[in-house]
């Protein structure tokens, strides 16, 4: 049995625990990480990063389809390869997951394989799949970085088979002909964008009002508009009272204003949220205090016991990988006393992959009606966009929120293509308190999509530049 002493251990390796055992290497730090399935963890091997080789292979097919009539280009879409495309995505996760080891080694972080119990503050026993301790690590810190997994419902519980989550629907061995997703956040709306693509009867379920009810309701009422034009069956206001489960299928019963209805489809896909990994992880002395199933933390993710910080999705929403990387690099800095910062919560970047793609910072129009806030809105259709129109993406639009007294922006809604990769520059504007006039007068090139963002924040004329 190994026995070694580090300064710090983290238990988990996807984008909390990697991004931490790296920072700390970076520091000099003697750094071991425990991981129990590959390195990458969740994220990077079953969620983030293959979706969007999917959702690539979704907007191509979406493309090809468009082709004849929209471009003057003749296609061939009936000899699609499905397994081809799942091994795709599956090739890609690989990739990332080398390039973690590799980062591993040049930093120096000692990989231990296998699952941690932490008996007491100061050791993580590395245990088997029998429960047998191969490894005692002594440490002066423990980070805990072992993420969330797909969140039941009371009555529906995933089967693998006929009620899947997302991690069985990116290994589908067949597209299915009917499919219902219950849950219409990020992962649902990718998950119906994809397989609505590949020529899948979608239904997609949420108990709000709005898809994706997160966002601006601008947003989700004209993403909305879109995915039902494209065949979708989408019912908001929705509750899924039960899905019986049959030999060739399931069968799903629907209430919506006191009425029921069934519905017959091949699979259904559970996208209801997550809930943190935390169970058989700590012995009861070394047992930090929790909040509805996540780890307590202050403001250096420190928890309540003595030398254990926590980070990622186990501490708690917002549930995504980038927060999780950045709650990480802090907790790691302010333990080692280089970097006093603290997670700024006011400027995360929210994506959804969808095409088109939603992007969003800072808050809502309703948030600002809820706060009283004395808001303007700048409002710009990307069917105005010369760079949109050539690209034959013309869907959708930027809308920003300003502050009507001083101009600064205070939230960003974005519905287009490449929207997700054009967000980067409000998340500064906002961080950096940007007002209107500064992002109008900013020469964005031409053309581009980002000229839209100039252009919504020029809308109203009313302000000098």
């Amino acid at each position: 049995m190994v026995e070694e002493k580090f300064d710090l251990v983290i238990v988990g390796s996807g984008p909390a625990g990697y991004v931490a055992a790296v920072r700390a290497g970076q520091l000099g730090k003697k750094v071991a990480c425990v991981e129990r399935a590959e390195l990458g963890g969740i994220c990077l091997n079953w969620g983030c990063i293959p979706t969007k080789a999917l959702i690539q292979d979704a907007h191509v097919m979406h493309q090809m389809h468009r082709a004849a009539n929209d471009y003057g280009i003749t296609v061939n879409t009936e000899k699609m390869q499905w397994d081809k495309i799942v091994a795709r995505s599956r090739s890609v996760a690989v990739t990332m997951s080398k390039g973690i080891e590799f980062l591993f080694k040049k930093n120096k972080v000692s990989k231990f394989s296998g699952t941690a119990f932490i008996p007491k503050p100061g050791m993580v026993e590395v245990r088997d799949e029998k429960g047998t301790v191969t490894s005692t690590l002594q440490t002066d810190k423990i980070l805990i970085c072992t993420g969330a997994r797909s969140r039941d419902l009371p009555t529906i519980k995933p089967d693998g088979k006929r009620i899947i989550t997302s991690r069985e629907a990116m290994i589908l061995p067949k597209i299915p002909g009917k499919m219902l997703i219950i849950g219409a956040g990020a992962i649902g709306v990718e998950f119906a964008y994809v397989y609505n693509a590949f020529g899948t009867q979608v239904t997609l379920v949420e108990m709000l009002p709005n898809i994706l009810p997160i966002e601006d309701s601008d947003v989700s009422t004209r993403l909305e508009a879109i995915f039902k034009k494209r065949g979708m069956d989408i019912r908001t206001n929705c509750k899924t009272e039960k899905v019986e489960v049959k030999s060739d299928g399931a069968v799903v019963t629907l209430s919506r204003d006191g009425k029921s209805e069934t519905i017959a489809v091949d699979l259904v896909l559970l996208a209801v949220g997550v809930t943190g990994n935390v169970e058989n992880l700590f012995a009861p002395t070394a047992t930090p205090m929790m909040d509805r199933g996540a780890i307590k933390v202050d403001k250096s993710f420190k928890t309540s016991v003595d030398g254990i910080y926590a980070a990622g999705d186990v501490i708690g929403p917002p549930w995504l990988a980038h927060v999780a990387s950045m709650e990480a690099t802090i907790a790691v800095e302010r333990m080692f006393e280089v970097n006093k910062r603290e997670m700024d919560y006011d400027t995360i970047p929210g994506c959804t992959y969808c095409y088109p793609q939603v992007a969003s910072v800072g808050l809502t129009e309703k948030q600002c009606k809820e706060k009283t806030l004395d808001y303007e809105i700048g409002k710009y259709n990307f069917a105005a966009n010369g760079k949109a129109q050539a690209m034959g993406e013309p869907e959708g639009f930027v809308k920003l929120i300003f502050d009507k007294k001083y101009g600064e922006l205070l939230g960003a809604h974005l519905l287009g293509a490449e929207a997700t990769e054009m967000l980067a520059e409000l998340v500064l504007a906002r961080r950096l308190e940007a007002t209107r006039s500064e992002i109008a007068s900013t020469i964005h090139a031409h053309p581009t999509l980002s000229e839209a963002v100039m252009d919504a924040a020029m809308v109203g004329g009313a302000h000098a530049m």
